[in-house]
């Protein structure tokens, strides 16, 4: 029983994603959004298990990218879908109204690409390259629940599926960006520092603006594990 507590907490995860996914597709997306928090939940605590218990094992590694990719690539594109499916088009894109709402599924494609590339390089253990599926996926379902309305207008549509092109492209960069798991709780460490920081900037933003503040918290990690690449400042990170 033991070495199936992990795979069964992931199994959740997935299950949670496919719940997501459904409230998606009626337009649910505060309860979408909430599914993906849960499944994040999930996924956090698969891990821990999986290393307190010391049963990880290749089986676990597979079945937890399977789910991640529901929840976290597979439930915000369908969100997305379900926006671009009600938006309003700009004339030269009228004719593109049937198909361009599936555009959204890239989305999930360069999820499931992401998380592929995650199990089989090595760079990856102490970090990040590229963004994370679950930052990914929050930034998007926080951001059409929270601000629906930065996309209204009919160049707003141009607008969204310009920003998933580019969010598809973070998945899979080559941006180094920095994890939030600690090795050890010392704040003399640099990356710890730096970690601890973050933790607090989160932390109050939520606090002051709840949901909206959860894609500028993942904008501003993305721009400052940026700024770290640019400025050669190496910060020690975990895994996915």
């Amino acid at each position: 029983m033991k070495k199936n507590i992990p795979n069964i907490i992931t199994s959740c995860n997935l299950i949670s994603g496919c719940i997501a996914t459904c409230f998606a597709f009626q337009g649910r997306a505060s309860l979408a959004l909430l599914f993906i928090v849960v499944g994040a939940v999930f996924d956090f605590f698969d891990g821990m298990s999986a290393r307190l218990l010391k049963v990880s094992s290749p089986i676990g590694k597979e079945l937890d990218s399977l789910a991640d990719d529901i929840t976290f690539g597979m439930a915000p594109s369908t969100m997305l879908f379900f926006h671009l499916s009600t938006a309003d088009y700009p004339s030269m894109l009228e004719p593109f109204r049937d198909v361009l709402p599936y555009t959204a599924y890239i989305m999930a494609a360069f999820s499931a690409l992401r998380l592929a590339k995650f199990n089989l390089d090595e760079r990856q253990t102490l970090g990040f390259i590229g963004m994370p599926t679950p930052a990914n996926a929050l930034f998007w379902a926080s951001l059409l629940v929270s601000m629906p309305a930065l996309f209204d207008g009919s160049w707003g549509t141009l607008s969204v599926i310009l920003l998933m092109l580019l969010c598809s492209w973070l998945l899979v960069s080559e941006i180094p960006m920095f994890a939030l798991k600690f090795k050890h709780w010392g704040i003399n460490d640099r990356g710890n520092l730096l970690k601890y920081g973050f933790l607090i900037f989160s932390l109050m933003s939520i606090i002051i603006g709840k949901v909206a503040a959860i894609p500028v918290i993942i904008v501003v990690y993305v721009l400052l594990s940026a700024m770290l690449t640019l400025f050669h400042i190496p910060v020690s990170g975990s895994s996915e």
